[in-house]
C-alpha cells in the first residue's frame, strides 16, 4: 500500500526563524506526519532573516530556472533547500532576489508595510505548487499555514485544476490568529490575479484584500480546517462554521501531532 503524501505549504519552520507558536508547528508537524508512516514535502519562502551559511541552503538546479509572471513582468523562480538532520527533513525554499531578499518579513525597520506583499503572495502560491509540479510528486492532502500561503487553495482550484498532480488532493488550512498581518495589501491585487485567467467568481474577496477576506477566500477553496490557535478572527470562526465543513478544534500541548494525523486519515478514507 503505497503511503500516503501530505505537502506543508507553511509561512515560518524554526530553526530557520525565531521560534513561535506557528514556527514550532511548521517544524514538528511535519516530522511527525513523516514518523506516522506518511510522505512528506515542505516549503517556506526564502525571507532575507533566514541565514543560508548556518542553515546550509544550496539552490536545486533542477528546479530552479522557471519564470513566474505577476502583473505581466516575469520573476525568476530560485529554490533552495535545507535539511533538518535531527528530524531527517528537507525543506524547500521559495526564493527570488527581488521578493524576498530583504531582512524583514513583511514590513520594513519602521513597520511601514511592504508595498508588494501581494505579488509575494503571488510569487509564493505558484512557486509552490511548479516546483511540486516539477518534482511530479502528487500530494493527497495539502495543509496550508500561515496568510501568505493562502493563494494555494484558490490555485488549486483554478488555474492548476485540471493538472492531475492536484487533482485529488485534499485541502486543509490552519486558522491562526492574524496578529503578523499588517495591511491591508495593494487593492491591485485582485487585477493582478486576473491576469492569470482566473474567473471572475473566484476573485470576490480581493477587491479589498486584507487578512479576512484572504482567509475566507481560502476557507472557500479548502476542504476542512484546523484551528492553530485557541482564539481566531471571530469573522472567520463564524465563516468556517457556516461553511459545515470538517473542522478539527484547537489541540492543546503535545499531542497535537496525533490528532491532527488521525484528521488527515479520515479526511482520506471519507474521500474513498
Amino acid at each position: 500500500m503505497n503511503k500516503a503524501r501530505v505537502l506543508f505549504v507553511t509561512q515560518k519552520i524554526t530553526p530557520f526563524l525565531p521560534e513561535d507558536h506557528m514556527s514550532k508547528i511548521g517544524r514538528f508537524l511535519p516530522q511527525g506526519i513523516q514518523e506516522s508512516n506518511k510522505e512528506i514535502r515542505t516549503f517556506m519562502p526564502r525571507y532575507g532573516l533566514v541565514n543560508e551559511r548556518r542553515n546550509q541552503l544550496h539552490e536545486v538546479i533542477r528546479l530552479s530556472g522557471m519564470n513566474l509572471i505577476i502583473n505581466d513582468l516575469d520573476h525568476p523562480l530560485i529554490i533552495k533547500v535545507a535539511s533538518i538532520q535531527a528530524a531527517r527533513m528537507q525543506t524547500y525554499f521559495i526564493d527570488n532576489e527581488e521578493y524576498f531578499q530583504r531582512k524583514f518579513l513583511f514590513h520594513d525597520k519602521n513597520g511601514k508595510v511592504f508595498d508588494d506583499n501581494d505579488e509575494r503572495l503571488i510569487f509564493y502560491g505558484k512557486g509552490v505548487l511548479e516546483t511540486v509540479k516539477k518534482l511530479g510528486w502528487a500530494p493527497d492532502i495539502i495543509h496550508v499555514h500561515g496568510w501568505i500561503s493562502s493563494l494555494v487553495p484558490l490555485y488549486v482550484r483554478s488555474i492548476f485544476k485540471d493538472n492531475p498532480i492536484f487533482s485529488d488532493a485534499v485541502i486543509i488550512t490552519s486558522l491562526y490568529n492574524d496578529d503578523e498581518f499588517k495591511g491591508p495589501l495593494s487593492n491591485k491585487m485582485h487585477d493582478k490575479l486576473k491576469l492569470d485567467d482566473i474567473s471572475e467568481n473566484y476573485l470576490t474577496h480581493y477587491k479589498k484584500p486584507d487578512y479576512v477576506s484572504l482567509m475566507k477566500s481560502a476557507i472557500d477553496h479548502s476542504d476542512a480546517f484546523i484551528m492553530g490557535n485557541e482564539k481566531i478572527n471571530a469573522q472567520l470562526e463564524k465563516y468556517v462554521t457556516k461553511s459545515k465543513k470538517p473542522l478539527l478544534k484547537y489541540q492543546e500541548g503535545e499531542d497535537y501531532v496525533k490528532a491532527y494525523n488521525a484528521f488527515y486519515d479520515r479526511l482520506l478514507e471519507d474521500k474513498k
